[in-house]
């Protein structure tokens, strides 16, 4: 494999199967409420280590993110109990946290585009405050190299992208380019990903009533219910149904026949995550390949079944292929791409970012060291006054039609 040095590329990734997405939002005016954490002194259990259990536990929850906690307790060997108050007080130290998001809602998929924002000389702080809130916005990234921001974000179509990007981002005080491109394929995203702490047996206590792995299709006709729901999941999927159904206004039978049917279609997409600094792996890289077009699916194949791999996605772009890694080091950034040279020798890395603050992860606002602050219910995005600003602008051009 050969590294050149060219500029410009895509950004690391979102977070879904092969098609992850949101549903239709509410406009940027009240914002969908954002699901917050439990409020922490400053830095508190800021430094604390996990143990053994704490590692035990995330990995279970990764793997059955809604099993009782009776059988993550048998399968851990310790009680139910405290596999929830270990549980507690990881969320609580903002460690380790659930989140919830969609599958493409309607009859056709999202798009999921990647952006990159170069920000004027210190706005960049101001920009990713503004833009936090966005819920179409499932990663906000601040990297080294030739971009600040790399932004991971899901459309209903190719309009709306080419609306944010023009009406909401470039309209952005203290942003002075944006490059965009198109995910023509997911091949995996981070929750599939796992601690892997977890050994056989407990694997198999936690997945054995699990049935086969499918598609993920999503809801063909999700209708405002649904919507609701998915919003009081996004806040906490483990929720009861009785609850849900209280909160929603409706018997827990409606609710526990829509989540079956939601189910069945695998439309959600469930994911435990903890804060980087503390799994192990605390370097993320996201790397930009070009690889010939007809070795594209064979090598991303095989990308997808790396340890080090959390998103692999072909793109639309010069660079045709995106890979997302969680290292170790920063010294074996090297030592990977020099794996993939020997592995891969028709790949060329085109282009390479650290991750500095991943500023949100799957929906979720996260501290400098990758905490856990906040969520943001992923959803498409609807800004009246980018509406307002594509309106006159065809005016504008209706205008100049006529006067030719």
């Amino acid at each position: 494999m050969r590294s050149s040095t060219q500029k410009s590329a895509p950004t690391s990734a979102p977070s879904r199967g092969p098609r992850a997405a949101p549903t239709s939002a509410p406009s940027r005016g009240p914002r969908a409420a954002p699901t917050s954490a439990p409020s922490r002194g400053p830095r508190a259990a800021a430094d604390a280590p996990l143990d053994e259990l704490d590692y035990l536990l995330i990995t279970a929850l990764q793997t059955s993110p809604r099993a009782e906690w009776a059988q993550i307790g048998k399968a851990l060997g310790v009680d139910g109990s405290t596999a929830a108050r270990r549980w507690n007080r990881l969320t609580e130290a903002g460690h380790a946290w659930l989140s919830c998001y969609t599958v493409a809602s309607g009859v056709t998929l999202p798009i999921i585009a990647f952006i990159e924002v170069d920000c004027a000389a210190g706005a960049l702080h101001e920009v990713t405050a503004e833009i936090a809130d966005d819920p179409h916005l499932i990663t906000i990234e601040h990297v080294t190299g030739s971009r600040d921001l790399v932004l991971t974000a899901a459309f209903p179509d190719q309009a709306m992208l080419a609306r944010y990007v023009g009406f909401r981002l470039g309209a952005l005080p203290g942003v002075a380019a944006t490059r965009s491109q198109i995910a023509t394929a997911v091949h995996t995203e981070g929750s599939r990903w796992r601690l892997d702490r977890l050994d056989p047996d407990s694997q198999e206590a936690l997945t054995k009533d699990r049935g086969p792995s499918l598609p993920r299709r999503g809801l063909t006709a999700p209708d405002e219910l649904d919507h609701r729901l998915y919003l009081l999941l996004s806040e906490d999927f483990r929720r009861p149904a009785a609850r849900l159904a209280e909160r929603l206004g409706v018997s827990p039978t409606t609710v526990r026949r829509r989540l079956d049917r939601m189910h069945r279609e695998d439309a959600l997409i469930y994911r435990c995550e903890v804060a980087r600094y503390l799994s192990g792996w605390p370097i993320s890289v996201t790397l930009w390949g070009i690889a010939p077009a007809a070795d594209t699916a064979r090598i991303a194949s095989q990308l997808i079944g790396m340890r080090e791999t959390r998103l692999c996605a072909s793109l639309s772009g010069p660079y045709n292929l995106m890979l997302a890694v969680w290292l170790r080091s920063a010294e074996e950034i090297g030592a990977f791409e020099a794996r993939l040279a020997i592995r891969f020798p028709e790949l060329v890395v085109a282009d390479r970012a650290v991750t500095l603050w991943p500023l949100k992860l799957a929906g979720h606002v996260l501290d400098p060291h990758g905490r856990h602050i906040r969520g943001v219910p992923v959803t498409f995005w609807e800004d009246p006054d980018a509406h307002r600003a594509e309106d006159a602008l065809l005016e504008r051009l209706r205008g100049d039609a006529r006067e030719a």
